[in-house]
């Protein structure tokens, strides 16, 4: 990582969570920081797609880390065109944001904002997965993962616009954009799982929504007998890591807590 600027930056910041995981979104409220969402329209196969084409052996980190770019640089784009959506919730999707193309309650174009986009994958045995596609591969693998281990992969990237979202883009002569990145990996131990527990879990839904097939913070808890890492990483955001991305584009934590003390909205 590169040295943060001279001088940290502690005034409140708008922060911006490129991101529709409650998991995530509920790990920052939890640490004090209430983020506005705006979830990207990021076409993940086509990112995917393309990385693998010009580097074919790039590992999982490389992988979480190229789609976190890609959704934090959607979500700058969109909100600096002004095209955010007001919401009532957490939950945003793509065709809302069409219905409706306007700045979102909330959104300060003016201010100070940091936008974060995170992705994860599981690793197992050497195999990179993501969500299971349907309810048959999400219980090939959960019988995959009973008994034994994964790797969480999951990437961060952090884009911070000090002047706010007006004006001209760095590209087009507008203020410096300062960005880092980085990804955790979280070794996860799983329990011997009956046939019976993997069609429950599969059953209750849980499992087709996020990657690896498994939380750690919902009903999937009981199967995870221990991790080797960090335990945010598990649940799709680091918060270390993430203070130290910030501190490498020059902001102190702490101006989270200061910004998190205006009324929580959704984009």
């Amino acid at each position: 990582m590169l040295p943060p600027p001279a001088g940290l930056w502690e005034e409140p910041v708008q922060f911006v969570l490129a991101s529709a995981s409650p998991a995530r979104l509920a790990t920052l409220r939890g640490a004090g920081v209430a983020p506005l969402v705006r979830v990207s329209d990021v076409d993940e196969d086509a990112v995917l797609a393309r990385l693998l084409a010009e580097q074919p052996a790039a590992g999982p980190g490389v992988q979480v880390q190229a789609l976190a770019d890609a959704k934090a640089a959607d979500v700058l784009a969109r909100l600096r065109a002004g095209a955010g959506a007001n919401h009532d919730g957490a939950d945003v999707t793509s065709s809302d944001t069409e219905r409706h193309p306007t700045p979102a309650k909330g959104l300060d174009l003016a201010a100070p904002t940091i936008v974060v986009g995170c992705d994860s994958m599981l690793e197992i045995d050497g195999k990179v997965v993501g969500k299971p596609a349907d309810a048959r591969e999400a219980r090939e693998r959960l019988r995959a993962l009973s008994g034994g281990s994964g790797v969480l992969h999951t990437g961060h990237s952090v884009r911070f616009c000090p002047t706010g979202l007006t004006g001209p883009a760095p590209k087009e002569g507008g203020a410096p954009l300062r960005e880092a990145g980085g990804t955790s990996a979280t070794t996860v131990h799983f329990a011997t799982l009956t046939e019976a527990e993997i069609e429950a879990y599969v059953d209750s839904g849980e499992p087709l929504h996020v990657a690896g097939a498994f939380t750690i913070d919902g009903l999937g808890g009981p199967f995870v007998t221990g991790i080797e890492g960090d335990h945010h990483g598990v649940v799709g955001i680091s918060l270390p890591l993430l203070r130290l991305l910030l501190l490498e584009v020059g902001v102190g934590w702490p101006a989270l807590w200061k910004s998190s003390r205006q009324p929580e909205e959704s984009l």
